[in-house]
C-alpha cells in the first residue's frame, strides 16, 4: 500500500499486480495457472528478442480473464465469450500505451486469423483454446482477414499470439510477475506533471 500521496499510476499498477496476487493461481487452460501462463509467455517472448512493451503485452495479454474471475468472485460463466482481450486492452489503457494494448486487443482476432490462413495451426491449438475459438467466432470471412492484416498492430498480435499458444507447459517456469517488474516499470506510460 501506498496511502494517500500515491500516484494514480502507482495505484494502478499495484492493482494489476494484486490481481495476479489473488487470481492468478486460478486455471488457465488444462493443468496451467493464469499467472504461470503469463511470465511463461512474457519469457517466451524475451527469450525471442521482442522488446519491452511486446513483453508486457504476453504478460498481461489474459488480464481480462482475471478481471471476469474478480467480477464474479472466482465464479465465471463457462461456455461463453468474455471478450477478455476487450476488456484487459481497456482496464490497461489507463496506464499503458497503444504499444502493449493494441497486441493484446487483437491476440484473439490473431488466432483466428492464423486458423484461417494455415489449415495446421488450429489441429495444433490445445482442447480448450479450440473450443474458446468456435465462441469466439472461428475463422475469419474474407473482410475479417483483410482488415485484421490492415491493422498496424497485427504482426505483434500474431507474434504474441505464437507466444501464447506455446506458453502451456504444465511442469512450471520457476518464475514469478515479480521476474517481470523492471520490464513492466519501463513501460508504464509516464505520468504528466502536476
Amino acid at each position: 500500500m501506498h496511502g494517500d500521496s500515491a500516484s494514480p499510476r502507482t495505484v494502478e499498477a499495484d492493482r494489476i499486480r494484486s490481481l495476479y496476487e489473488t487470481w492468478g493461481s486460478h486455471p488457465y487452460d488444462e493443468d496451467l495457472a493464469q499467472v504461470e501462463h503469463a511470465v511463461q509467455c512474457a519469457d517466451l517472448a524475451r527469450t525471442s528478442g521482442a522488446d519491452d512493451s511486446l513483453i508486457v503485452a504476453c504478460l498481461l495479454h489474459d488480464i481480462g480473464h482475471l478481471l471476469e474471475l474478480e467480477r464474479t468472485a472466482g465464479s465465471p460463466m463457462h461456455g461463453v465469450d468474455d471478450n477478455h482481450e476487450a476488456v484487459g486492452a481497456s482496464f490497461l489503457a489507463r496506464v499503458f500505451g497503444p504499444q502493449v494494448t493494441a497486441p493484446i486487443a487483437l491476440h484473439v482476432a490473431a488466432k483466428r486469423y492464423l486458423c484461417t490462413i494455415d489449415s495446421t495451426y488450429r489441429d495444433s491449438l490445445s482442447p480448450a483454446s479450440k473450443k474458446s475459438l468456435l465462441l469466439q467466432g472461428g475463422q475469419m470471412l474474407p473482410a475479417e482477414k483483410v482488415r485484421f492484416e490492415s491493422n498496424p498492430a497485427a504482426i505483434r498480435a500474431v507474434a504474441l499470439r505464437r507466444w501464447d499458444d506455446m506458453a502451456k507447459n504444465p511442469t512450471g517456469s520457476g518464475l514469478s510477475f515479480d521476474d517481470f517488474s523492471d520490464v513492466f516499470a519501463r513501460v508504464l506510460v509516464p505520468e504528466c506533471p502536476a
